[in-house]
């Protein structure tokens, strides 16, 4: 998926597991199948799953993020009404792979892009369940980073730039422009809450038709109260849409936001990972989709 992307295999997951924790060194170890574009997952046994990073970063660098991603997901854990994997040890490099990782507790569960709970209302009021129990954590004087998503809309204007040009031939990017134009004019409303930061249907399991865990909890921190909104637009019909958006009680500015963020997301997956990674793809154009026709 990436140019620089770090080759990871069941052997040298085995070999790592061997000389570092060997306390589970007999334990079955099976390459999950995963649309992640950040890291390779391994399950280790029954209750255990390894996290290796894809992309090539200096080792004193990756495990600064690491550690961080592991001090967040502990925190998240404490506040989430829905379960959530924590964090249980910091691998070292080793056995031809060149970073830090991570060991995590396993959690059972279907994907929503396997299961998808996009027309169910209980679903949708599970969610904002989940959203609304991270908004009440404390955010401890924290601010958002400045990374990523979460800040300030105009921020990636060089970064959609980018996206409109390589989108050309595969999106309606005139139309997406003039979009473009309108959110990144939206004021900002509210200050930062606690955020999980990317409710996409591959970070969210499901069991019927109702939320039963929560992945990749590692970016919890301060952001726009309007960030995880973009699971209104990853994850939902128009009905449960509204839904989550009545539970929480969103009014027109931080609902308009929470459509921004899911758009500008929304607009990188599409090229990116157009040839890499098609079911993302496929869930930014969905995404992009379900925003032009709420514009209408």
């Amino acid at each position: 998926m990436h140019d620089d992307q770090v080759d990871v295999t069941t052997e040298i997951v085995a070999t790592l597991i061997r000389e570092q924790f060997p306390q589970w060194s007999g334990r079955a170890i099976q390459r999950v199948s995963s649309t992640g574009t950040v890291h390779a997952i391994f399950r280790i046994g029954d209750d255990l799953s390894a996290r290796f990073p894809l992309r090539l970063v200096d080792a004193a660098e990756a495990l600064a993020v690491l550690e961080r991603e592991a001090q967040a997901s502990a925190e998240l854990a404490q506040v989430s009404r829905f379960p959530v994997p924590e964090p249980v040890a910091l691998g070292k490099p080793g056995a031809g792979y060149p970073m830090p990782w991570s060991v995590q507790t396993w959690l059972s569960g279907t994907v929503a892009f396997d299961a998808d709970p996009s027309g169910s209302d209980a679903f949708a009021e599970d969610l904002a369940a989940f959203i609304a129990a991270l908004r009440d954590a404390e955010t401890r004087g924290r601010l958002f980073s400045g990374e990523g998503r979460g800040g300030v809309l105009t921020d990636h204007d060089d970064w959609m730039a980018k996206c409109f040009v390589e989108s050309k031939g595969l999106l309606d990017v005139p139309r997406l422009r003039e979009l473009w134009s309108h959110f990144r004019e939206l004021p900002r409303a509210g200050a930062d809450v606690m955020s999980h930061g990317d409710l996409i249907p591959g970070n969210v399991l499901v069991a019927g038709d109702r939320l039963s865990g929560v992945l990749d909890t590692g970016g919890f921190g301060p952001a726009d109260p309007a960030l995880d909104l973009v699971s209104a637009w990853h994850l939902l019909q128009p009905g449960p849409r509204e839904v989550l958006r009545r539970t929480l009680d969103c009014d027109d500015l931080e609902w308009e936001r929470g459509k921004a963020w899911a758009f500008q997301q929304a607009m990188g997956v599409v090229w990116y990972y157009v040839e890499s990674n098609p079911t993302m793809s496929s869930m930014g154009r969905r995404t992009l989709d379900r925003i032009l026709e709420s514009m209408k």
